[in-house]
């Protein structure tokens, strides 16, 4: 469908001579009409260069929460009539737009943008045939978006072992064609905040436009400790080759720029303690389920050491790979929700170092660890004296009775000390 939306938009640029932009209802680019320079040069448009805003969202394919606030402070979420705002080069906008609403059986889906400064009169009949253009590109989104539902569902019934799930498998890959053989991925963003209506297995309104994704779904729940509102979003990604994850790194790094990754569904630029993982390369659906427990768990590691993130592989999560997999679920929720397992509770003996109060404590110990047992350089990392440090590292073995001489004492209080930051994240 992206030729028929590039298309209607070239004929709208041409019909009025100013460039037009569509965007999707999260302000996320879909296509954009060309526009020449002042002459045959074959210079550049300077509309282009001179308009910050259409630049950023030509180059990085969506806008600032800031402009896309400043936009729909003239109403255009409830226009079904093209509305004109006048430029602020305060907010970057050095050139008046007229927004034409997309919209499919009175749900908003998307925006034609106008380049204008007052020329073009709102009663110009040359609107009509805009309207309709955009009325044939509701279309279009609706029927995209239609499918996308399905595939949200048959992604979500795949990952999470719901009743069904053989049945998915062939669905998905009637759906997807070619594409079902691989080489595949999933990203998982953690946490993701829900938009209105949307449930398990619904695919997120921003999914237009993420260049590699061919399905897309909400996993409630997953991947929070304890569990939030939202949840998980997986995300189907296709590779160029078994060897290569970076159409799945753009993906991830496009999805945390979006609204909705911060776990409340919007409102900053980019979500505040978001992460992102992505799974191993699979060959065809039956990997998948594989690929999105391991892309879950790399989310979490990333938010649970910032140092990984906020994109984390699979395979360069190190003790995580381990760690994760006793703190989740098949079905990919955390095993503190209702009904998990008690191996994420932390081993008793160390339950007195994670009281609040302990803090210090429990970080000066896991540092030591993280450095090998080595006293200096846990000295120098922590900026305190080595008699601060022995001090420290007694009061550790008081609160847990354990001794960090003995090799497999030190591997449990790791283990547990990691666990612990997996389990806060």
């Amino acid at each position: 469908m992206r030729e028929e939306y590039q298309e209607l938009i070239d004929e709208v640029t041409a019909l009025l001579g100013t460039p037009a932009t569509l965007e999707n209802r999260d302000f996320g680019l879909i296509a954009f009409g060309a526009h020449g320079g002042d002459g045959d040069d074959g210079g550049e448009d300077p509309v282009f260069l001179t308009d910050p805003v259409r630049a950023r969202s030509i180059l990085q394919r969506r806008s600032t929460a800031r402009v896309r606030a400043w936009f729909e402070s003239f109403g255009i979420t409830r226009a079904v009539a093209p509305v004109r705002i006048p430029p602020d080069p305060s907010a970057g906008v050095l050139r008046g737009r007229i927004c034409v609403p997309v919209r499919h059986g009175g749900a908003l889906l998307g925006y034609i943008w106008l380049l204008d400064d007052g020329a073009l009169e709102l009663t110009d009949p040359r609107l009509a045939d805009v309207r309709a253009a955009a009325d044939r590109i509701g279309a279009l989104l609706a029927a995209e978006a239609r499918a996308g539902a399905r595939r949200g569902e048959l992604l979500y019934t795949l990952i999470t072992a719901a009743p069904g799930r053989r049945a998915a498998e062939v669905e998905l890959a009637g759906e997807l064609g070619a594409l079902a053989t691989g080489p595949l991925t999933v990203v998982a963003v953690v946490p993701w905040g829900e938009e209105d209506g949307d449930a398990a297995g619904s695919p997120p309104a921003f999914g237009r436009g993420i260049s590699g994704a061919v399905a897309a779904c909400m996993v409630p729940g997953a991947g929070a400790s304890p569990p939030k509102s939202g949840g998980a979003l997986a995300v189907l990604v296709r590779l160029l080759s078994l060897g290569g994850l970076d159409p799945a790194r753009a993906a991830a790094e496009r999805l945390l720029r979006s609204p909705h990754a911060d776990g409340r569904g919007g409102g900053r630029e980019a979500g505040a303690g978001a992460a992102a993982g992505i799974g191993a390369p699979c060959e065809g659906l039956s990997g998948v389920p594989g690929a999105w427990r391991q892309a879950l768990s790399a989310a979490r590691a990333a938010r649970a050491e910032r140092r990984l993130g906020p994109v984390a592989r699979w395979d360069r999560i190190g003790p995580y790979r381990m760690l994760t997999s006793l703190t989740t679920s098949p079905g990919g929720l955390s095993d503190d929700t209702p009904g998990g397992s008690a191996a994420a509770l932390p081993d008793a003996s160390v339950r007195a170092l994670l009281e609040p109060g302990r803090r210090e404590l429990a970080r000066t110990a896991e540092v030591f660890l993280d450095c090998a047992g080595q006293a200096g350089r846990t000295a120098t990392a922590l900026g305190i004296h080595r008699q601060t440090l022995y001090y420290r590292l007694a009061r550790v073995e008081q609160l847990t009775g354990l001794d960090l001489d003995d090799g497999e004492d030190r591997l449990l209080l790791h283990m547990a000390l990691k666990t612990a930051r997996l389990l806060r994240s």
